[in-house]
């Protein structure tokens, strides 16, 4: 039989990870206590120590500063996408009218 997987929040992944870095509890124990695997923690913690240091890190970002600056990224890259669209579509129609 196949384990189902089970999807944390990102505030739950927040309070692992910051029970081994900020609180000196090794991965070993948060696993036993939290019933979690140990890849997960790993994985949250370094994400964690990613964001720490302002990188954004491989996962889905862990604190509220990180989330924010991703959206933001995602904003921007849509509205500089709307914009050569716009300069494109102005290009074609200045061209029509002559």
């Amino acid at each position: 039989m196949a384990s189902k997987r089970t999807d944390y929040d990102a505030s739950f992944k927040l309070e692992v990870a910051r029970m081994v870095v900020d609180q000196g509890l090794t991965v070993a124990q948060v696993v036993k206590d939290m019933r979690v695997g140990r890849t997960s923690v790993d994985r949250w913690v370094a994400q964690y120590l990613a964001e720490k240091t302002g990188s954004p890190g491989i996962g889905k970002p862990l604190t509220a500063e990180q989330q924010r600056i991703r959206l933001l990224e995602s904003e921007n890259r849509q509205l500089r996408s709307d914009n050569e669209l716009l300069k494109k579509a102005s290009a074609f129609f200045a061209r029509e009218l002559k």
